[in-house]
């Protein structure tokens, strides 16, 4: 049934997209495309759209492992090929010239009008297609949802159909345009009087949103906060759920830290805040000083804040370790152990890190998914509890790159964006080497490691790893398998480590002992660079690579 409600969730999800940023550059592709060649054309592309989005989604990372293909470089293949579909349809000389040597294709020949021996709908899927590829990173949430799969490890039948949801809902409103465009066409005769300025204006708007895709959006900055407004003086209820409903219960508790078992019936008259977090994960660690701030003011006016730990990884399942987390963070508030996501699929959570604030009689009326809006969940907590309105700061969020370096898992069961030219050899110790060339994101590894599902791990003295990213800030997800301390040599483009050095760098190394995030780098702005970690001694455990501006 969860499963269910998550596809349909998706294809909603996809529905709303129309009214997202990341839309807009492609509406252009869109409409050009669609009042060119018969009427099955605008299907056509928008089948190809979604089936190119499905495909290069669900199977990038084995697209990646089996044929070596950088999908950057599909994806910029993809932008040379809409650029010169721009020129041509400038052009009138290159129109009649592609005219002639691609007769299956659509006509974009002077007049717009259509051709019987046409055939649209072919054309069409490979325009489309093109469109989908540049468009796969706008599938972001989804993926998310996808990964939480995967740790569960619940089937990837159902992942694939929660992409194709969400691809057909986003395909939905893009086909209604496309037919409108078609219908406009014919049914102004300006249009069709200066049809050949049309085509070139169009052809122009082609190219133009090509160059902003490729200039503009690939360093646009989005926030992760839905708001930068100053919370009304006024104190209500901001972003709330339009129809409240009971909180689910905590189930599969395997142990709680700071309290005895607490259930949501102990909890009526209190204003409940759930935190769904991971100690590894460098999104909810951002969080946690905002919680401890509210836990700290609030609390003994009636504020619970109870943090569900759901591990990603097998080593944050281990009490003791949580329980060294919340040591370290300082964290007073409880904390319920959902090793088996029990809790999770309760709630139907898809996120690290997720907020669920519970009135006093027992509604989730407001939820928030990933960091920001920290100004609104604070002004709804003391609306909950009855307090005066305050003037609340705006909080600022984290704002981060569209081309950041995106989290890069290490053990193979989500392996990607690996370089080294030896196939990987599955929970058996081998050798690796670097390649000639690292291409943007990539990774590789140097000397003697064992892959395994979740982890690399070190199996040499020297062992090394290198990565080349583009971000403000990098962390890993690290441990020793024998629990004795490992020293790592950090070097950032070949020089050792120091003035951008992160807080668990010193003298240019790190001192690994425990399985947690440690803090690498740390730069003035996001910027390019190669990162290489070398180990003095083997039994490193490396999980994750995570970023931040």
């Amino acid at each position: 049934m969860n499963e269910l409600l998550n596809i349909g969730l998706a294809f909603l999800e996809g529905l709303a997209l129309i009214a997202s940023p990341c839309i807009l550059p492609i509406l252009p592709f869109i409409l050009a495309g669609s009042i060119t060649g018969d009427k099955r054309r605008p299907l056509g592309i928008i089948v190809g759209f979604i089936f190119t989005f499905v495909i290069f989604t669900f199977f990038a990372r084995t697209l990646v492992r089996i044929s070596g293909i950088d999908l950057n470089l599909v994806r910029n293949i993809s932008f040379v090929l809409l650029f010169l579909f721009g020129l041509i349809m400038i052009s009138s000389y290159l129109t009649e010239k592609f005219t002639y040597l691609t007769r299956h294709l659509a006509n974009i020949g002077n007049n717009l009008k259509i051709s019987q021996t046409q055939n649209g709908f072919v054309s069409g899927i490979l325009f489309g297609g093109l469109i989908g590829i540049i468009w796969t990173p706008c599938a972001g949430p989804i993926l998310a949802a996808v990964i939480v799969q995967t740790v569960l490890q619940q089937t990837n039948i159902s992942g694939f159909f929660t992409i194709l949801a969400f691809g057909i809902g986003a395909g939905i409103p893009m086909f209604v345009i496309a037919l409108f465009g078609r219908e406009i066409m014919y049914k102004f005769k300006f249009m069709h009087k200066h049809a050949s300025l049309i085509r070139k204006l169009l052809g122009v708007i082609i190219i133009l949103a090509v160059a902003y895709m490729v200039y503009g959006f690939g360093r646009f900055t989005f926030s992760l906060t839905s708001s930068q407004t100053q919370t009304s003086s006024q104190l209500k209820l901001i972003d709330g759920i339009i129809d409240p409903y009971p909180a689910p219960a905590f189930i599969d508790i395997s142990g709680w830290i700071n309290s005895p078992p607490l259930t949501m019936q102990q909890l009526l008259g209190k204003v409940v805040l759930i935190d769904f977090w991971d100690y590894s994960c460098i999104n909810c660690i951002r969080t946690l000083p905002y919680l401890k701030d509210w836990y700290e003011k609030y609390h003994d006016k009636g504020l619970v804040i109870i943090g569900i730990h759901s591990p990603e990884f097998d080593f944050e399942k281990k009490g003791e370790n949580v329980q060294g987390a919340v040591t370290q963070f300082g964290i007073k508030y409880p904390i319920a152990l959902d090793n088996q996501f029990s809790t999770w699929r309760n709630y139907n959570n898809r996120y690290w890190p997720a907020h669920y604030l519970i009135d006093k009689n027992g509604l989730v009326v407001y939820q928030h998914f990933g960091e920001g809006d920290y100004d609104i969940t604070e002004n709804n907590i003391r609306f909950l509890l009855g307090l005066k309105a305050q003037i609340m700061p705006v909080a600022v969020a984290a704002s981060i790159s569209a081309a950041q370096t995106p989290e890069t898992y290490l053990g193979y069961a989500r392996i990607e964006n690996f370089y080294s030219p030896e196939s990987i050899a599955k929970d058996v110790a081998s050798s690796y080497s670097y390649p000639a060339t690292l291409p943007d994101n990539g990774w590789a590894l140097n000397g003697e490691w064992k892959i395994t599902p979740q982890a690399l791990i070190a199996t040499q003295a020297g062992a090394a790893i290198k990565l080349n990213f583009y971000a403000g800030s990098v962390f890993a997800v690290m441990g020793s398998a024998n629990n004795q301390p490992i020293k790592l040599k950090i070097t950032l483009d070949g020089k050792l480590l120091s003035n951008n050095k992160d807080t668990d760098v010193i003298d240019s190394s790190v001192l690994v002992s425990s399985h947690k995030l440690y803090r690498l780098i740390k730069l003035k702005e996001p910027m390019t660079g190669m990162l290489e970690i070398t180990a003095d001694s083997p039994q490193l455990e490396m999980y994750t690579f995570t970023f931040g501006s």
